[in-house]
């Protein structure tokens, strides 16, 4: 007979695989008996759940996955259709983009939640990007604008909530802009676009008549990453020595800046004016020393002009830690913009790009809050329909936490 023989455990070697497991699509029915009284002759049944989309056929964690896939993970409504046909649903993309529609309507009062908030800060960033835009009827398409504007006071240790609001226009007049930003009162970063300019006007007037009135409703705060556009462009193309100087000039301002990301605004404004504006001031003699020795009409003659006619906006963040030395962070937010519109081409109308304003408002605040913007969505298209009105900032996502019932991945 074998004998058996009992080996002691040493260890064990533990091997993790990662599978994937498809989504996949379920159907909740909601049965509800109805019931008659023989004595009185009355019937009763159970109320129908809220649902999002009255009488719809998609409920909220379906309407939240279809918004992230476009608005989030850039896929297009058409290449959506093509994913859930797969699955097994035949969906056509219209109605897929007619459940957006209303999606957007039903939070529009949370984007308008987000807007006042983004307003309300002394301090934004702004910028745009072209937008394709379908024309109806001319079988082409024409260029509208989002708009972006951010507010983040993180840099500087503020303790407001991060917040981007994004606004659609048919076009780039400069009236688009100024009606946004009527509510602001403070420093504006943005680029050198002539849209803004009125907005640093008091009373359309300028010089001696302006100081006699006050400061600026709104103050300009310039982009040294645009000023630095030009000088690396020429050094591009023509390997201009004085055009590397100057990118390495305002590479030192920018080295500075990274020792002070997350301090409070008074340390950021002594370490500015100990160690930058003393480099700030040798630039400008130097630019101005240079100027004359270079062709008036080159593009690096150009560039010198850009950066000091503006010299004035683009110094005055030496003198106040909570403002920054470019607009790189409002140029950040558009790249999601210009990336979905690799994918999706153009939109649809009009109404489809103040539908895609809508979601990017929502789904990239969530973000920048760290919280997960399907899960965050989901909950909210579920509970808006009969959430009070004045309780409404308790579903803004610095404000939000899941269900309990709900999984939220880390």
């Amino acid at each position: 007979m074998p004998v058996s023989v009992t080996m002691p455990r040493l260890g064990e070697s533990v091997t993790e695989v990662l599978e994937y497991i498809p989504g996949r699509f379920k159907v909740n029915r909601h049965v509800r008996p109805a019931c008659s009284c023989r004595k009185c002759e009355t019937m009763m049944q159970a109320s129908m759940p809220e649902l999002p989309i009255p009488r719809g056929m998609a409920g909220p964690s379906f309407l939240a996955h279809i918004a992230i896939a476009k608005f989030c993970d850039h896929l297009p409504l058409y290449r959506q259709a093509e994913i859930y046909a797969r699955a097994g649903l035949d969906i056509d993309r219209g109605l897929l983009a007619d459940w957006l529609g209303h999606i957007a309507w039903l939070l529009s009062p949370l984007v308008e939640a987000v807007a006042e908030h983004v307003m309300a800060g002394r301090v934004i960033h702004a910028d745009d990007t072209p937008v394709p835009v379908l024309a109806p009827g001319a079988g082409k398409t024409k260029t509208g604008r989002q708009w972006v504007y951010l507010r983040d006071e993180r840099p500087h240790a503020g303790a407001a909530p991060p917040a981007v609001l994004y606004r659609y226009t048919p076009d780039r007049k400069g009236e688009h802009c100024r009606a946004e930003l009527a509510r602001f009162v403070g420093w504006l970063h943005a680029d050198g676009y002539a849209g803004f300019g009125r907005l640093y006007d008091i009373a359309g007037a300028r010089g001696e008549t302006a100081l006699l009135q006050g400061p600026p409703r709104v103050a300009e705060v310039a982009c040294w990453s645009h000023a630095r556009r030009g000088f690396f462009d020429d050094y591009a193309s023509h390997n201009s020595g004085i055009a590397k100087e100057a990118l390495d000039r305002i590479g030192a301002l920018f080295d500075i800046e990274r020792l002070i990301v997350g301090k409070p605004p008074e340390i950021r404004r002594s370490v500015r004016q100990r160690m930058a504006r003393p480099k700030i001031d040798e630039l400008a003699a130097w630019l101005d020393a240079q100027l004359k020795l270079i062709p008036g009409k080159s593009d690096l003659a150009g560039a010198i002009r850009y950066a000091r006619s503006r010299w004035g906006a683009l110094t005055r963040y030496l003198d106040d830690g909570r403002l920054e030395i470019s607009n790189n962070a409002a140029e950040n937010q558009i790249r999601p913009l210009a990336l979905g519109r690799k994918n999706w081409l153009f939109a649809g109308s009009d109404s489809g790009g103040v539908r895609a304003a809508a979601f990017c408002t929502l789904i990239r605040t969530a973000k920048l809050n760290n919280v997960e913007p399907e899960a965050w969505l989901t909950d909210v298209i579920a509970r808006i329909g009969a959430h009070p009105i004045n309780r409404l900032a308790e579903l803004l996502p610095w404000n939000w936490s899941p269900p309990a019932t709900q999984s939220v991945a880390a």
